[in-house]
């Protein structure tokens, strides 16, 4: 049982370290986004609101990436703890 619940915690920490990350990704896309339309306000230069907003992007699909890759690495510790505990219980 205890072997269920380091899982979970494992699981949970990747989980909410992925959260945080996505609320930054989010809040550096929404500056990005204040000042891309500061920009095209102020001079119409479309072609950096459109670097600005490939950046938020790229910014976004990280926090993505790094929220699927939390989520795997939580699964393979997961994993590893519990095929030691299947081996273990299977030993009389």
């Amino acid at each position: 049982m205890a072997v269920n619940e380091k899982w979970k915690a494992a699981a949970h920490r990747a989980a909410a370290q992925a959260k945080k990350t996505a609320l930054a990704a989010a809040r550096e896309a929404d500056r990005l986004m204040r000042v891309a339309r500061q920009r095209v306000k102020s001079s119409g230069a479309e072609a950096r609101v459109k670097r600005a907003l490939q950046k938020a992007g790229r910014v976004l699909k990280a926090a993505g990436s790094a929220a699927l890759r939390a989520g795997i690495a939580a699964a393979r510790e997961g994993s590893k703890t519990s095929a030691k505990s299947r081996r273990a219980r299977r030993r009389p």
